[in-house]
């Protein structure tokens, strides 16, 4: 009878923390003796793991006051706190927006634990965590994250990679977004309650903070926060669209300020809100986390402490401005991760002793060229029947030639031509804008002789290509995951989802696969012989609930190096 009211308290425990995590850490507890609730409003969150460390995260605030919070810490191995593993103090204050960041130390490897954040009898929601393992070790799974609009759509592929076996979490990017609530993937917003605060598109540091809390809010957020580790580097969108290291195409310094400082305030709520681990200099977020003997995983900034201002497609076309753009974008010195991060990664590829080698950024690697002809005929800002007939005669042409070439049928001098004009990558924001960038980066994972795999969002659509030289070695491959909740080709190509994928892979040489339409996240599973990934996607985002599609066989993408 005894042993059976044990087991009876242990899962009435159990059942109470699953059903925090469930509720994304909404819960906020209150001793009977304290006088002012402490509130826990945003749940709990855990990131940047290594092997004896971890970061732990959480908002507490007095409700109605601005008095600072006194908190005490706790890591566990066991769901009930019974046997403490790593505690200590902290504080929540106005000068960081009442967030509290805490480095939990005296870890072991590859192990998974529990912890909250107290307050006097206030107590948070308990999250749980893994540190990162050590020497042999077999498989890894990570789930890859990029892209999650608050006002297009919920977050439901957060709660599925909550849910999902995945050891680690890794967000690519655009965390949040900077547009006002009538910007950008807005038109469902009100009818979901899911309208941007504030109502301005965000420029200040308050602007930020509202923001991020607005995003930390959604029970879906909180979830996954409080499942798994992050691992999250920033894209533009946690700054403005199209940012660069001095300018962005959504900021107008003679209305909107100073760029410098919006991205100083950026980056400061950016760091006060995201479990990641801040040094001296919150510009740098690159940085590296080991996998035992499996894998080395490398997080870059593609976005603003390197990159130069981009070029556009129009100028490299255009007879006006080609010759100007053309000598830009192929200058030998032309950067976008900085000489600083590129010899930093050099370094850190050199040394690590790991099978794999995988970069975790933001945008495009891999060559998404497409022929002159097409780019020309393809004209967005005229989508006339006309047009769009020409732009499918365009790809249409190219698609035949490039057929009868690999059937040895003889070509006209037409199609000769077709297949022997330039190419440009459509999308200059992505590394096909920063050609000799990326060969430098490319040539030195080939003569390391790593095992190269680059992991990518940015486009809200999921990609699978080879990585190859200007020479066409192939040194890597590339998987790029789908948005979270952003919308992706379907929203912005009048053609049907098939024509779509089927002009994209048959055009681009080095794309292997692609999926143009669906919301959702890349488990990637690692093991010594093998990188496979799989794309798990939903089927909608405007109401919660949902039905996810097991990846077909198409979908799980392996490669062997």
């Amino acid at each position: 009878m005894k042993n059976t009211q044990a087991r009876r308290d242990f899962l009435i425990k159990v059942s109470s923390i699953s059903a925090a995590l469930a509720a994304g850490g909404m819960l906020s507890a209150c001793g009977s003796n304290d006088t002012v609730m402490v509130n826990f409003d945003y749940g709990v969150a855990s990131g940047d793991p290594l092997s004896d460390k971890v970061i732990l995260w959480t908002h507490a605030k007095y409700q109605g006051l601005t008095d600072p919070v006194n908190l005490t810490w706790q890591v566990a191995s066991d769901i009930e706190f019974s046997k403490i593993i790593s505690s200590g103090v902290a504080q929540a204050s106005i000068d960081s927006d009442y967030t509290c960041k805490v480095d939990a130390t005296g870890l072991l490897p590859n192990q998974s634990y529990f912890y909250r954040f107290q307050a006097g009898r206030h107590t948070s929601p308990i999250g749980k965590t893994k540190t990162l393992p050590v020497g042999s070790v077999s498989e890894v799974k990570l789930a890859v994250m990029s892209c999650s609009n608050y006002p297009a759509g919920f977050f439901n592929v957060y709660a599925e990679v909550a849910r999902s076996d995945a050891d680690v979490a890794v967000h690519l990017g655009d965390y949040i977004y900077e547009y006002a609530s009538t910007g950008y993937a807005s038109e469902k917003a009100a009818s979901l309650g899911r309208t941007s605060v504030p109502a301005n598109e965000i420029l200040s540091l308050s602007d930020y903070r509202l923001r991020h809390a607005q995003y930390k809010s959604d029970a879906d957020s909180k979830q996954l926060h409080a499942s798994k580790p992050l691992i999250a580097v920033w894209d533009d969108h946690e700054f403005t669209n199209d940012a660069y290291k001095d300018g962005a195409e959504n900021h107008t310094p003679e209305t909107e300020g100073s760029y410098t400082a919006r991205k100083a305030v950026a980056m400061q709520a950016y760091h006060e809100w995201m479990p990641i681990r801040t040094g001296s200099d919150k510009a740098k977020i690159y940085r590296s986390f080991n996998f035992g003997s499996l894998l080395s995983l490398h997080m870059l900034d593609t976005r603003t402490i390197g990159r130069e201002k981009q070029i556009e497609i129009t100028d490299l076309i255009n007879p006006a401005k080609q010759a100007a753009a053309v000598a830009a974008m192929s200058s030998p010195t032309r950067q976008l991760l900085g000489t600083e991060q590129v010899q930093w990664l050099q370094t850190q590829m050199a040394t690590s002793t790991a099978t794999w080698q995988v970069l975790g950024q933001q945008v495009l690697m891999a060559r998404m060229e497409f022929p002159v002809s097409i780019l020309q005929a393809l004209n967005s800002s005229d989508t006339s029947p006309q047009a769009l007939a020409a732009g499918q005669k365009a790809i249409t042409d190219y698609l035949t030639a490039k057929t009868k070439k690999s059937l040895s049928i003889p070509l006209t001098d037409a199609e000769t031509a077709l297949l022997n004009q330039p190419k440009l990558g459509y999308n200059l924001d992505a590394w096909d804008g920063y050609p000799a960038a990326r060969e430098i980066l490319l040539s030195t994972a080939a003569q390391l002789k790593k095992r190269l795999v680059v992991l990518a969002g940015d486009t809200h659509n999921a990609w699978h290509s080879n990585l190859t030289l200007l020479s066409g070695q192939k040194v890597g491959e590339e998987f790029a995951t789908s948005s979270v909740s952003s919308p992706g080709l379907e929203a912005y190509l009048a053609l049907p989802t098939a024509q779509v994928k089927s002009i994209f892979e048959g055009v681009v040489n080095d794309l292997k696969w692609m999926d143009s339409a669906r919301r959702g996240y890349l488990k990637l599973t690692v093991t010594p012989a093998q990188v496979q990934g799989e794309w798990f996607f939903i089927d909608t985002i405007s109401s919660r609930t949902y039905k996810v599609d097991t990846p077909a066989a198409s979908e799980k993408r392996i490669y062997s190096a």
